[in-house]
């Protein structure tokens, strides 16, 4: 249902939740609206017919409770930061946890309770007083919950595994309003469906993360012009077989002030012998003649604010992903000819390296589908506005179709679920392998009629009509 088709179920809507929301609820018509309907993506327009911004659980279950029985559809949204802009849904009801932002640290235990609005940057800001860390995604906006959730790629994945490897329980609002708990010992089918099937089952009001103790790690970005490309990620291929887990680099293609792309290599350290971090970061730097390195101990959260200025609220995005087993030669033309026809100064290619820890996670242990040594490439298009480029957006789209297309035939099947698309469901299907049937069953088991259909991943469609 829409605004345009639904209006009297919306005024309903309105009468239940004002009285209790105030000017927290927002309509079309309403002063702040527009705020708070953009995301992070300027290129989401979708307009929902009301925001309702909450802070506290009862007020999350009123505003659930509304949805089904005025027969809205529902989004959540947390840290707002999907590109396809799966938090809106036009016409619906968008239940906002921006406004739970609070984290309750346990030191003595080393987890962290964080509220479904909390982001990465939020987390580790909290642990940080502590001498510890979360495991992480790269950019500090992003909310905690969809990437512990779905994923959560991050400079310690090879230390520490992926985020949702971190994730040691949730509070879930089911979508008849009831609130459970999911963790090894309570409901123990939700708690693996949540690790890596995303929001499908329910609001995710509270997360326990595990923490690690960590006050620094030795990072940076080293910079090398595209020329260069060939021979340094050649050289990044054979690095990664003997990389410990101690070690993880990211490598790929970023503009740099003017506009030129170059290639980067952004190692993080995580390991106490600093010295040996030393030297197997001077290997990479080996790799080519860098015209900038900037490698230096500093605190975690400091690596995430390297790719802050590469994530610009407002500009356009879109992204593609595939699974690689290896960086082959094939895989480096595809990138480096990417890398030379860019459509905008603003894009980037970026390739995660999944390993250690990661790997030694069974295969079943939790819905996650690939637990194989592997590398995710993301394609990266970014554009202004148009009214600021005269561009269409349909060369930005093309360069990251084609690219992706390119990379497909020696891609392994599917791709990270958390950065698929709501028109890719064969891809998310093949990346959770043999994972899928437990986790459709579970989506049936806890969200029957398919409520929170605009969850990242697609799943089952987009819910209810």
């Amino acid at each position: 249902m829409t605004l345009a088709n639904n209006p009297e179920a919306v005024r309903r809507a309105v009468r239940r939740l004002r009285p209790s929301l105030g000017d927290r609820l927002l309509t079309t018509a309403d002063d702040g609206y527009e705020a708070a309907r953009r995301v992070w993506n300027g290129a989401v327009t979708t307009r929902p017919a009301l925001l309702a911004r909450c802070l506290d659980l009862d007020e999350v279950r009123r505003v659930l409770d509304t949805a089904r029985d005025c027969d809205l559809p529902l989004s959540v949204r947390g840290g707002g930061h999907d590109w396809a802009g799966r938090a809106l849904r036009p016409g619906g009801l968008v239940l906002d946890l921006t406004g739970l932002r609070r984290v309750t640290m346990d030191d003595v235990a080393g987890t962290a309770l964080a509220e479904g609005g909390v982001t990465a940057g939020g987390l580790l800001a909290a642990a940080r007083p502590y001498g510890q860390v979360a495991a992480t995604g790269v950019i500090r906006a992003t909310g905690m919950a969809g990437l512990a959730l779905a994923g959560g790629y991050g400079p310690l994945v090879g230390r520490y595994g992926l985020a949702l490897d971190n994730l040691l329980g949730a509070e879930v609002v089911l979508a008849d309003g009831d609130v459970v708990t999911a963790g090894p010992d309570d409901d123990a089918e939700l708690f693996w469906a949540l690790r890596g099937g995303g929001a499908n089952f329910g609001v995710v009001t509270r997360l326990r993360h595990r923490l690690h103790p960590l006050t620094g790690v030795l990072a940076g970005m080293i910079l090398f012009p595209v020329a260069q490309a060939r021979t340094v990620l050649a050289g990044y291929r054979e690095f990664l077989p003997g990389c410990p887990d101690e070690l993880t680099v990211m490598a790929g293609f970023l503009p740099d002030p003017a506009g030129e792309m170059s290639v980067f290599l952004a190692p993080t350290w995580s390991g106490s012998d600093l010295a040996a971090g030393d030297r197997a970061i001077a290997r990479l730097t080996a790799l080519g003649r860098p015209v900038a390195s900037h490698i230096a101990p500093m605190p975690y959260d400091d690596v995430l604010g390297m790719f802050d200025g590469g994530m610009v609220d407002g500009n356009h995005y879109l992204l593609r992903t595939r699974w690689l087993a290896e960086l082959s030669e094939p895989a480096v033309e595809v990138l480096l000819d990417a890398a030379l026809t860019v459509s905008s100064p603003y894009s980037a290619l970026a390739v995660h390296h999944f390993h250690g820890a990661a790997t030694r996670v069974g295969r079943t242990d939790t819905a996650f589908g690939l637990r194989d040594e592997h590398l995710l490439v993301e394609i990266i298009a970014v554009w202004p506005p148009a009214s600021r480029t005269g561009q269409p957006a349909s060369a930005h789209r093309d360069w990251a179709e084609r690219t992706s297309s390119r990379l497909a035939p020696m891609a392994l099947p599917g791709g990270y679920p958390n950065l698929l698309g709501p028109d890719e469901p064969e891809r998310v299907r093949l990346g959770y392998g043999p994972n899928h049937p437990r986790l459709i069953a579970a989506k049936r088991r806890y969200d029957p009629e398919n409520v929170f259909g605009s969850a990242v991943p697609t799943l089952l469609g987009t819910g209810r009509p």
